[in-house]
């Protein structure tokens, strides 16, 4: 039940959903002067939800520093990622895609070859309403194995539907393993670290952090960048606000 209303909730806070609303309104609203004002807010919101310099501006304040892999000095038990749509399965074609947030394994993987890493864990269920049997972390196992990585060094949670499940069910599998303690190197988006982060300790794992995907980057004055209208900064804008609820949300249940 959280799951499906946390979707019909991301949907209701998009900015897409307020524009596409505020148009409505303008366009059926009988009285030509609430019809012009709201016709007015919708190119203001518009605008404003669409300008890439603001919304990276707003993300930048919500993002951790990116860390380098060459600052990493010692060497982790695990190291661990949250899935998040990185890859799907073709099933007519038999083939795999990858996605969103593919720096999330690509980082990883990184960090196991250069012995940053003994082993690897992956965190993700389905994350799908429309597609529940396709487990995203059994995907990128076998994507693992596939390209040389020994299966004994891969650890899987393959149930977790939520940031809150992929702690807890993490938290299982690393006592079992690691019943004495071990060290912890948690990879996931900029954007989606926070929440991670408090998730994590509040199951009782102590984890370094390693952001990745950042959004915000390197300020930019281009003009373009300033003035005109993108359909990227209306993604910036849903995940910021998809973190802000979910942080929010989090709290009240107890979870952070």
């Amino acid at each position: 039940m959280f799951f499906i209303l946390s979707k019909i909730l991301a949907f209701l806070l998009s900015p897409l959903t307020w524009i596409m609303a505020l148009a409505a309104l303008s366009l059926f609203l009988n009285n030509k002067k609430l019809k012009k004002r709201f016709l007015i807010a919708t190119l203001i919101t518009a605008y404003f939800f669409s300008n890439t310099f603001i919304a990276k501006e707003f993300m930048r304040m919500w993002e951790p520093k990116p860390v380098s892999v060459h600052q990493i000095k010692k060497n982790y038990d695990v190291v661990i990622v949250l899935g998040g749509g990185i890859i799907t399965q073709d099933a007519q074609n038999k083939t795999l895609t990858f996605r969103n947030n593919p720096d999330r394994i690509m980082q990883a993987l990184w960090l196991y070859e250069n012995n940053k890493a003994d082993k690897i864990l992956i965190s993700s269920g389905s994350g799908s309403m429309q597609y529940p049997d396709m487990l995203e972390s059994v995907l990128l196992r076998n994507f693992l194995v596939d390209i040389g990585v020994p299966r004994q060094d891969i650890l899987i949670d393959s149930v977790s539907n939520n940031t809150h499940e992929n702690a807890v069910k993490t938290a299982e599998i690393l006592n079992r393993e690691y019943p004495d303690g071990g060290s912890f190197l948690l990879i996931t988006s900029a954007s989606h670290m926070m929440r991670s982060k408090a998730c994590f300790k509040k199951a009782g794992v102590n984890v370094d952090t390693f952001p990745v995907d950042l959004t915000a980057g390197n300020r930019s004055w281009y003009w373009m960048n300033l003035l005109l209208p993108n359909t990227e900064a209306l993604k910036i804008w849903n995940d910021l606000l998809h973190e802000l609820i979910g942080c929010l949300t989090y709290r009240i249940m107890g979870y952070i």
